[in-house]
Parts: structure tokens; C-alpha cells; sequence
């Protein structure tokens, strides 16, 4: 074989050290000839079908976060999921309300945080927001909302705080009708998330923070089909009556 310049020395120590691994998980496990062409045969069905994002936001990237962050301070990071999108409207200050349509079904929401850093306090914290709405379906994915319902981007103010309406998520059942649900059933899961809100915070000389928030009682919470589900991002939801409310602060890592 003609030797040619290594162009990215980071590819090639990831790539020997996945066959590596996945020698000693073959040994293991010892497939025979028609498991594997059904594994192959799967796979091509996986890429085809457009469902390898969602395959690994649901499968891998939780086990990504953990081997990079198992015991490093701040807040756990969840995932990013499938349904982020960028360009999401700038809401003026750090009390906001998420742009939903005027009547839109759910009960209403009142959540209260703070960020702060590792380091101590830090103020003017860009956070993203997204969710699904009442019928579990995201805006500019799969909702027949217009388009950025329940997103939105925003500041805190000079000492790390921030409060938003918006309305309580409900937990969903991921796309089963493609080979990802094949998988899913397969191997003997359910296909739901518990409900949860994703945030993401951005600050100068920070590591960005990509979370989500979960709410106590919720039936799956402990079998998310993500496993993205971390007890120190679960938080009680109040009833107040006409709305629910919330609250969790968040701690940022320096670069």
C-alpha cells in the first residue's frame, strides 16, 4: 500500500482506536454471517432514511457527554437533540416571554434561573430555548406552528438571572416508523422522552453549556429512551394555580 501524509492525525487515532474496540466487541459477541448482513442491510436502511441524527442523538450522543464530563464541575450537559434550529428570535431582556401563538394550548409556565461560573458570578449570559408544545411536536420540524413557536434567545441580566413564560412540556414519543423505531422495539425499549426543556448558554471565555431541564414525577424519567434524564437537571414544577412554575440555576465551565 502506498504511503501517503497523515492530514488529520485526529481521524486516524480515533479510527484505530474504534477497531481496536470494536475487535475485542466482535470476539465478544461472535455474530454470525446472517446477523451481520442484516446489521448491514439495516444500516443502509438507517442512512437512506435520513434518521442517522436522530439514531445517534437518541443511542450515543448521551455516553458522549458522560465519558467527556464524568466529574468535571458545573452543570451535566444533556442533549442537543434533533430538533435544534438556529436563528431564533432575540427577546429583549432577561424577563421574557417565549413567542407562542395567542392561543396556544398547554398549561402556562413560569421558570426562574440563574447562571453563574465555576469561577463565581458572571451576568449577560446568552440563552437559547427551545421545546415541544402541548400536542409534543416541535416548531419548524414537525408542528403545524409557525415556525420558531416556543424558541427564542435571550440575554441575563448583570447578575445571572433570567425568567420566562412559556408553557409546561409534555413528554413525546420519538419517530418510530423508520429504522430507528425498528431498532427501538427491537431491542425491546419504549420510545419515549420524558418531558423536558432544552437550553443552551454562551458566554465569553466559557465552554458552551447544551442542557435540558426535567420535572419530578414524570412517569419516564427513569427509562428515558435517550437516557439523557440527569438528576441534578430535574426540578419540581409548582402548581401556582393559573400557571405552573419552575426553577434550576446553571454553572458554566471556563475554557
Amino acid at each position: 500500500m502506498t504511503e501517503v501524509a497523515v492530514k488529520n492525525a485526529r481521524v486516524l487515532e480515533a479510527y484505530e482506536g474504534f477497531v481496536k474496540h470494536m475487535k475485542a466487541f466482535l470476539d465478544e459477541q461472535q455474530f454470525n454471517h446472517e446477523e451481520y448482513t442484516n446489521f448491514v442491510k439495516w444500516a443502509d436502511r438507517l442512512g437512506r432514511s435520513g434518521e442517522i441524527p436522530l439514531f445517534l442523538d437518541v443511542f450515543v450522543e448521551t455516553y458522549v457527554l458522560e465519558a467527556k464530563y464524568k466529574n468535571a464541575p458545573g452543570t451535566e450537559p444533556s442533549l442537543l437533540g434533533p430538533y435544534y434550529e438556529e436563528n431564533s428570535p432575540l427577546l429583549e431582556g432577561s424577563k421574557v416571554v417565549i413567542p407562542q401563538r395567542p392561543d396556544e394550548p398547554g398549561d402556562k409556565l413560569r421558570f426562574i434561573g440563574n447562571v453563574s461560573s465555576v469561577n463565581g458570578p458572571i451576568g449577560k449570559t446568552k440563552v437559547e430555548w427551545w421545546q415541544d408544545d402541548a400536542d409534543g411536536l416541535y416548531s419548524n420540524y414537525d408542528s403545524t406552528a409557525p415556525d420558531f413557536n416556543l424558541r427564542g434567545q435571550f440575554y441575563t441580566d448583570e447578575n445571572g438571572d433570567f425568567e420566562v413564560q412559556s408553557i409546561v412540556p409534555i413528554p413525546y414519543q420519538i419517530p418510530t416508523n423508520g429504522p430507528t423505531g425498528e431498532f427501538t422495539f427491537a431491542a425491546g425499549y419504549h420510545a419515549y422522552r420524558p418531558a423536558h426543556i432544552h437550553i443552551k448558554f454562551e458566554h465569553e471565555g466559557h465552554e458552551t453549556l447544551i442542557t435540558q431541564v426535567f420535572f419530578e414525577g414524570d412517569q419516564w424519567l427513569e427509562t428515558d429512551v435517550a437516557s439523557g434524564v440527569r438528576s441534578t437537571l430535574t426540578t419540581k414544577l409548582i402548581d401556582k394555580g393559573d400557571h405552573k412554575e419552575a426553577s434550576l440555576n446553571f454553572v458554566m465551565r471556563t475554557e
